[in-house]
């Protein structure tokens, strides 16, 4: 089939002239276009500001975060310290500030790699099908069986502790998940009408990869993204918590929970800090995806 016939056929479908019933299809028309929730503008503006604060982190820091004052350890607020110090004397605003570089850094980092980790691998897997689709689905599916942050502690331990290792073990075990997704939609994608057109011109397997398939298909990456941000920020500080994440003296949130722990009943403003700015971050994180999902998801948009 030519793609002058592919054309012609496609052009020649006339429209039915009612396709919805009145009442429906003034459904329809108010769910086309959706407009953001309240819960959605609080936490693109929450994520908004803990990234500005996270860049502003050495201008509005009062101290050095890593400077050890033993004779102030485990102060309560103050005017010198407003959120206290931890139990060698270092300023706890500070840390916190600087913490939130760190966290939110990796998790961005890492929920990019993941996201277009998933993405080629499913993209070509599902196109170019064949042995490179059977063997990864196999890996797909073994990974799958294993539990997530098991396997990743199990990779962080190999690999030694560090914020690199974590990054590493983290994106490891979660792309699989978005290749299988993204796997699933490119079989579809690869039979649409303009890609058979775009073969049919003589269009190579990776232009009509690279210029049809995968832009089709990334619709759905700014919702996943900001959910998997959440999830991701939470494997960092959990694996941080336990010792496998970034290392003293630098701050991070999770190593901050675990050094504040050893002193939770005296000076509980250690973990109390760290605590809500995770937990934060999260929900600011899973209020704008589930508003992108409604705005962007045309399954969710057009149902009735």
């Amino acid at each position: 089939m030519t793609a002058a016939t592919l054309v012609s056929a496609h052009t020649s479908r006339e429209a039915p002239s009612d396709p919805f019933p009145p009442r429906r299809a003034q459904r329809l028309a108010g769910r086309r276009k959706p407009g953001f929730r309240p819960t959605t503008i609080v936490g693109g503006i929450a994520l908004l500001i803990l990234g500005a604060v996270a860049l502003a982190a050495p201008m509005l820091a009062p101290h050095d975060p890593v400077r050890v004052q033993p004779e102030q350890r485990l102060q309560g607020p103050s005017a010198a310290h407003p959120l206290g110090t931890d139990h060698i004397g270092r300023d706890v605003l500070s840390r916190t500030l600087y913490a939130t570089r760190i966290s939110l850094g990796a998790a961005a980092l890492a929920t990019f790699a993941t996201l277009w980790l998933g993405l080629l691998v499913g993209a070509c897997a599902g196109y170019f099908g064949g042995p490179l689709d059977e063997v990864v689905s196999l890996a797909t599916d073994a990974l799958l069986a294993l539990p997530g942050l098991t396997l990743a502690l199990a990779l962080a331990g190999i690999l030694g502790p560090g914020l690199g290792t974590v990054l590493v073990a983290l994106v490891g075990v979660s792309w699989v998940g978005y290749s299988r997704l993204f796997r699933s939609t490119t079989l579809s994608a690869r039979r649409w009408e303009f890609v058979e057109a775009s073969r049919a011109l003589g269009a190579g397997d990776w232009r009509i990869l690279r210029r049809h398939v995968i832009p089709s298909i990334l619709g759905p990456l700014a919702v996943l993204a900001s959910l998997d941000f959440g999830s991701l920020l939470l494997g960092i500080a959990g694996l941080s918590f336990l010792g496998l994440g970034v290392q003293p003296p630098t701050p991070e949130w999770g190593a901050m929970l675990g050094e504040g722990r050893l002193v939770l009943y005296s000076a509980p403003h250690l973990t109390i800090v760290p605590g809500i700015c995770i937990v934060g971050s999260v929900l600011a994180a899973n209020l704008l995806g589930d508003g992108l999902r409604d705005q962007l998801d045309p399954w969710l948009a057009t149902r009735v």
